[in-house]
């Protein structure tokens, strides 16, 4: 099995609660987010997500919500065709530094066979998008 990790994070002078608020409104995304540009679906775990990035070209994936924590954390899980095939687990996680100050950490474990045919891909595309969407997470948090 192949793997392939993207890690970022950015220190957000909000409180947790608020930086929730805002990665807990999906209605907003197309308002704010230029990486994430919809997400229908409720942050419930076990519901299906439609999902759709922009990361040099528009994709559209159903992930499945893993792991739903108000104010720490929000992870889902995306498969392409059938699970080893090439499946992603996105994650947000926001770590209080302060009453009001955050550290978010958004980041995604990518695993499959189809891993080294999109290794490159992923860090030319995706990455600049997870850093253009955490600096507009912090831009939103910190402006309201």
């Amino acid at each position: 099995m192949f793997h392939y990790q993207i890690d970022t994070e950015i220190e957000i002078a909000a409180p947790a609660a608020k930086v929730w608020a805002i990665l807990s409104d999906f209605a907003a995304y197309p308002a704010w987010n230029p990486f994430v540009r919809a997400i229908s679906g409720e942050a419930k775990v076990g519901s299906r997500l439609q999902v759709h990035i922009q990361a040099g070209k528009t994709m559209k994936f159903q992930p499945i919500v893993i792991t739903v924590e108000p104010e720490r954390e929000l992870k889902w899980l995306g498969r392409v065709l059938v699970p080893g095939l090439f499946d992603g687990e996105h994650r947000f996680t926001i770590d209080p530094l302060a009453a009001d100050k955050i550290r978010f950490r958004h980041s995604e474990r990518f695993s499959g066979l189809l891993i080294p045919l999109f290794a490159a891909g992923l860090q030319r595309d995706v990455l600049p998008g997870f850093a253009a969407m955490n600096q507009a997470l912090k831009d939103r948090a910190e402006q309201q």
